[in-house]
């Protein structure tokens, strides 16, 4: 059998589904995000999580894992430190949950709430026209724009976002009551086995 690619359009993934026991679909997001909007009878494992149990988590997959973000950055990383264990069946859904719900694939919603990349944009954007504006009357203030300007570029070179992670903390942000690891481990199929 040929590998498939890393990377799933969202209308594979769609196929995929349609044999619930061939696939397991993995979530990275945080909780709140989840709760807004997920692919319908996918899991969550957020990113910071996954990176810490990344050895567990691959024991227990044992099928075909797609990893579904926002936008697949989050997935995409998720996808690396997976790879970095061992997990050799795992693939990110190309263009996250919004192509996966342009496509026809069935999205459960929840609670509305801005994504973490509009939420970074605006502060990342806010914090630049304020360093730019208070620049007029204290000039060092420019390095607050000059700073975020940094953090975005640092951002996109390693595909992180520290300050997706810092909002993520906020109440608005925070959804319902974080799982811990062996909670979420125990809910993932396969679980039985491998406990």
């Amino acid at each position: 059998m040929t590998p498939a690619p890393d990377r799933l359009d969202a209308h594979t993934v769609i196929d995929w589904i349609r044999d619930p026991d061939a696939v397991t679909v993995i979530d990275v997001r945080s909780p709140a995000e989840f709760e807004t909007a997920h692919v319908a009878g996918s899991y969550n494992v957020p990113l910071t999580l996954l990176g810490e149990h990344a050895d567990q988590l691959a024991a227990r997959l044992d099928r075909q894992v797609v990893l579904v973000c926002a936008s697949g950055a989050r997935a995409a990383e998720a996808r690396q430190r997976l790879a970095g264990v061992g997990a050799d069946h795992v693939h990110v859904l190309d263009g996250g949950i919004g192509a996966y719900a342009a496509a026809g694939g069935e999205v459960v919603r929840g609670r509305a709430r801005w994504p973490m990349e509009r939420q970074v944009r605006l502060l990342a954007g806010s914090l630049v026209v304020a360093g730019v504006a208070l620049a007029w009357r204290a000039p060092k203030a420019s390095l607050l724009a000059g700073g975020v300007g940094a953090g975005l570029t640092a951002s996109a070179l390693t595909d992180t976002c520290t300050m997706a992670r810092l909002l993520s903390v906020l109440p608005y942000n925070r959804g319902p009551r974080e799982l811990t690891a062996g909670e979420i481990l125990g809910r993932l199929p396969g679980a039985q086995q491998a406990a």
